[in-house]
């Protein structure tokens, strides 16, 4: 068994041994070889064998004026662990100060576990969606099951509860083809939260990157992952995993010495050019990953890899990805992470995707990341919240990230899948809360509801929270269905959070990262409340997979071709095109999109009309063909009503609502 730790600093590096079964140490040696700045050592099995246990203390410098913060009394987990056993305990023996701390960190540290990862995937083949046919599905691994009735109670919240019949038959029947789930690597609650009674919920508090969390194993956090992912490939349903490589749980310079610090601290982490004994906090969390260092940017491709490689994982969203293309500190997407993430064998097909801000120098990067990255758009998401609320002058931009967010992504080969187009996410709102609430209420959070945003474009439909008064459960349940409608008629990459499909709500909360609880678990009783808009999602899912002109791999441009009309065209209520003073109009608030038919859809042009005002009207038809009228195929506020052809000169639209039409025969209607 061979064992390394990378290290600029350390004069000794001890390999601590345990016992798998009771936990009791083994004893110690001291790695023997190093080659630059690699220290590594062979064992023989007889003295090292999977499911061991092992961690190391590293021997060298302590000076944090210097940025060095070796301590040999604190037991430090494998930066490269592929699985941990035990709990992190909080303690004071975490921490050093100025001086090293002689309190021995062993009692309340968990172990390294070495991994055979050697599994059975029976033939098990990646879905390979083409992006431009992926349908996104953001989900929290506990929160989705933990309240399912479907799911046996024994592995509700876990990995293999993810993987019962019942959640997949959900997820294939809604028709997403990938999961995006909230970060899975092995992660800790901060000191913080623990003292106010709470847990850090979403997982973005890594302390081992390569390990799967225990928080959602029965007994083998890598078997059940592996066991997670082989079910949902056999469902064709691809994995996608969140993980935070910009920050870890070791805190600021008072934080808790459990990994890089103690191992090389100045090479692992950013830290302050006038004062290296505190931390650059780029990220809000206390501490910032240095990724362009040759050593750290190994580190990450190799755990990168893993997962790629042992846990068949499809791809990968970046929390507050700009860290990865800092170079001291300007972002670049040239850097030299960029590049050696894309020249790699492994990972070089793996879906990418970027959150694309942080809190460093210029950290609002939308539109700038490499081609073959995609991004989560939260420009898309502002201007279709917007739109809907009523706000004014809204039609222009409504219009560009609807057709794709050219003039953010065009540049550079990139395509429209190169924009991640969603309305609600784990941060923020859920769907139900966004038209139920014009304020946060994050009480429950313990910060005097200071956190989360503050401004969230949303709107109460005209009553603060829950109401019985059934005018406003009527219109909100029309806004849910008009902001899923608009997401999946919109070019790019649509992504749904779990829930909004059948009305989740938070209660208000937008911030519900310490919520592991009922507000943060889906409440699978609201399924038959919400029966009309989860078959409304569906619906507008399997839409979108018939029709490719809701998918295309390159922009509009507004060309005609011979004897068609242009590929995509916007008009105004009154049936014309909307013209220069059309989009800045402040009463406009119906707008109408017609997208010419692809080859082999017999010429049937698809019309769908926006109508964000407080009144219904009339739409004069746009410019069809002889013999031809607008068939209805989906009206926001009539969900459940049957398919017909429109002849007669306007086509009516309601208040708050929004249409999608088909350029068909009245022969064909019904």
């Amino acid at each position: 068994m061979n064992f390394g730790l990378s290290s600029t600093v350390a004069e000794r590096v001890e390999l601590c041994l345990y016992d798998a079964g009771s936990g009791v140490a083994r004893g110690s040696v001291a790695l023997p070889g190093r080659t630059g700045d690699h220290w590594h050592g062979f064992l023989p099995l007889a003295h090292a064998r999977p499911g061991d246990l092992y961690a190391y203390r590293v021997h060298g410098p302590y000076a944090p004026q210097r940025g060095v913060r070796c301590n040999p009394a604190k037991l430090l987990l494998d930066p490269c662990a592929r699985a941990l056993t035990g709990e992190l305990m909080l303690s004071p023996a975490l921490a050093d100060g100025d001086q090293p701390s002689s309190l021995d960190s062993a009692a309340t540290m968990p172990r390294c576990r070495i991994v055979d990862p050697a599994f059975d995937w029976g033939g098990d083949r990646a879905p390979g969606t083409p992006w431009r046919d992926t349908v996104l599905y953001e989900l929290h691994v506990k929160g989705f099951t933990q309240r399912h009735p479907d799911v046996p109670a024994r592995l509700r919240g876990t990995y293999l509860g993810l993987a019962q019949p019942a959640a997949i038959e959900w997820l294939s029947k809604l028709g997403v083809t990938s999961v995006e789930l909230l970060p899975c690597q092995a992660f800790t609650s901060e000191y913080f939260l623990q003292q106010r009674g709470l847990k850090n919920y979403w997982g973005y508090n890594s302390i081992a990157w390569s390990a799967p969390a225990n928080q959602y194993a029965i007994d083998d956090p890598v078997r059940e992952f592996q066991t997670l992912v082989k079910a949902l490939h056999a469902a064709g349903i691809e994995v996608i995993l969140d993980v935070v490589f910009n920050h870890t749980a070791e805190g600021d310079q008072r934080g808790s010495t459990l990994s890089l610090r103690g191992i090389d601290n100045a090479t692992y982490y950013r830290l302050d050019s006038e004062d290296p004994s505190r931390y650059e906090n780029w990220t809000g969390c206390g501490n910032t990953v240095a990724v362009d260092e040759p050593m750290v940017t190994a580190v990450v491709l190799d755990c990168l890899r893993w997962w790629t490689e042992a846990m068949h994982v499809d791809g990968f969203r970046f929390d507050l990805a700009p860290i990865l293309g800092r170079k001291r500190p300007a972002f670049n997407r040239h850097s030299d992470f960029f590049t050696a993430l894309r020249a790699d064998p492994v990972l070089t097909y793996t879906k990418l995707i970027a959150e694309p801000w942080d809190m460093g120098p210029g950290g609002y990067q939308l539109g700038e990341f490499p081609a073959g990255w995609s991004e989560w758009n939260d420009r898309y998401r502002d201007t279709v919240r917007g739109f809907w609320r009523g706000d004014a002058r809204r039609q222009g931009e409504l219009a560009e990230r609807i057709a794709g967010s050219s003039d953010l992504f065009r540049y550079r080969g990139r395509k429209p899948s190169a924009s991640i187009t969603y309305v609600t996410a784990h941060d923020g709102f859920s769907l139900r809360d966004l038209v139920s609430y014009n304020e946060r209420h994050n009480e429950p959070n313990l910060e005097n509801n200071a956190d989360g945003h503050s401004s969230n474009l949303s709107w109460n439909c005209g009553v603060e929270g829950e109401t019985a008064d059934r005018r406003v459960l009527e219109l909100r349940a029309r806004q849910m269905r008009n902001f899923v409608l608009t997401l999946l008629v919109s070019q790019g990459v649509p992504m749904l959070q779990a829930g909004d499909e059948f009305g989740r709500t938070q209660s208000g909360n937008n911030n519900a990262y310490c919520q592991d609880n009922e507000t943060g678990w889906l409440d699978w009783s609201a399924a038959s409340t919400y029966a009309e808009l989860t078959e409304f999602t569906r619906q507008l899912v399997a839409l979108r997979k018939r029709r490719p002109e809701l998918r295309r791999e390159t922009f509009f441009k507004g060309a005609r071709g011979a004897g068609r009309a242009a590929d995509i065209s916007w008009l105004h209520p009154a049936g014309r095109e909307m013209g220069p003073g059309d989009w800045q109009d402040p009463s406009l608030h119906s707008i109408g999109l017609r997208l010419a038919a692809d080859e082999g859809q017999d010429g049937a042009d698809l019309l769908i009309v926006f109508n964000a005002g407080g009144v219904s009207g009339e739409f004069q038809q746009a410019p069809g063909r002889a013999g031809l009228g607008w068939r209805r195929l989906l009206d926001s506020a009539a969900p459940g009503a049957t398919p017909g052809t429109e002849l007669g000169p306007a086509l009516r639209i309601e208040a708050h609502s929004a249409v999608v039409f088909e350029l068909r025969a009245s022969a064909e209607a019904g």
